[in-house]
């Protein structure tokens, strides 16, 4: 019993440490601190969750992870770290999330933030069951589980402080519009686009509202991106100049328009809730349209492959300097612009979390 407690202690100890040697680049109010990120989601922030379970969305081999720590592929859907690793980083608590399923995770990891997301996900239960990944349900239980974890190695009043203070993150829709609604006739049959985002903007809700009941406080939840202007529907339906679809941006606006009105709904409900919308629409679409701006050179075409429709098992090849790309494959885009999208995001958001709507 005394080699146990003193194992804890250590596990603590080695916890208080790392979460004061990483410099944060984004400053919290006085007396303010975030002592864990905790995401779930889709492949935009899965980092490995699905190298460990039985579906074809993996990415745990070259050329993916080529500028990642030795140039390793480790199922994070990019060339290096993702957004879930950028705001563990931009926060000054580790520099990178673990995937819940990595089987090398130790105790300590728990108490700084996991991450539960799976490529391939959606809001919608069928988006998740189409690819045999882990549903929003799925993510949730393994969030149960982490807490019983949790509970083991600090006790349940630290715990209940940890999971208050930490930031969650909940990254999801993509996968719903494009492959769900627009690729397959489960949905479009019976729903309009804005009865469809009526449906996902439900299972947000609840989802949001659940991770509340459970300890949760400061909750960001991300919007659509511009999906129109991804490479892969550039390629499917832009026509020979692959454009932007139009249609498919507007969807993500109506998608993100009643998140964002759900969301101020929740925080209206629960007082002591930091729910907060994330923009990632505006800066994406800027960056595609303006990439000379940020430092990039093309923002039509990925890296990888041909960089008009590879993702996932269909990349073999990458081009010759990654950094003048916006996105990485048809989908996702590159460690470069994912640290621009976040670190402008948190700037925004930050401060919301802590305080909500007041001023801190």
């Amino acid at each position: 019993m005394a080699m146990r407690f003193l194992s804890l202690k250590l596990v603590f100890l080695s916890f208080l440490v790392r979460f004061y040697v990483l410099e944060a680049a984004i400053k919290l109010p006085k007396n303010i601190s975030i002592p864990a990120v905790i995401v779930f989601g889709d492949s935009v922030v899965d980092t490995g969750n699905n190298n460990n379970i039985e579906t074809i969305v993996k990415v745990n081999f070259p050329p993916y992870g080529k500028d990642f720590m030795g140039g390793k592929p480790t199922g994070r859907f990019s060339d290096g770290k993702v957004p879930s690793d950028l705001i563990a980083e931009e926060l000054g608590i580790k520099e990178l999330l673990p995937a819940y399923f990595d089987p090398t995770l130790k105790a300590e990891d728990l108490l700084t933030g996991v991450n539960f997301a799976s490529g391939g996900a959606g809001f919608d239960p069928i988006t998740s069951d189409l690819v045999s990944v882990l549903s929003l349900s799925d993510q949730l239980e393994m969030f149960k589980d982490y807490i019983k974890k949790l509970e083991a190695i600090i006790g349940h009043e630290k715990t209940s402080k940890i999971l208050s203070d930490s930031l969650y993150i909940l990254v999801a829709g993509s996968n719903d519009i494009i492959n769900t609604y627009f690729g397959t006739p489960f949905r479009k049959s019976t729903y309009d686009v804005s009865s469809y985002s009526d449906l996902l903007v439900g299972y947000a809700s609840t989802f949001v509202q659940e991770l509340y009941g459970l300890g949760a406080r400061r909750i960001g939840v991300f919007g659509l991106p511009p999906l129109g202007c991804l490479p892969s529907q550039r390629t499917l339906k832009g026509g020979a100049e692959r454009k932007c679809i139009d249609i498919y941006n507007e969807v993500s606006q109506i998608f993100n328009n009643k998140l964002y009105d759900e969301i101020e709904s929740i925080n209206a409900r629960y007082s002591m809730a930091r729910v907060t919308y994330m923009d990632i629409y505006t800066l994406p679409l800027d960056l595609i349209h303006n990439p000379h701006k940020y430092g990039f050179g093309i923002s039509n075409m990925g890296c990888c492959g041909t960089g008009t429709i590879e993702v996932a098992f269909l990349c073999k090849y990458t081009c010759s300097d990654v950094s003048e790309y916006v996105f990485w494959d048809s989908f996702h885009l590159t460690e470069k612009a994912y640290r621009i999208l976040v670190h402008q995001i948190l700037k925004k958001s930050i401060n919301t979390f802590i305080c909500g709507k007041s001023l801190c």
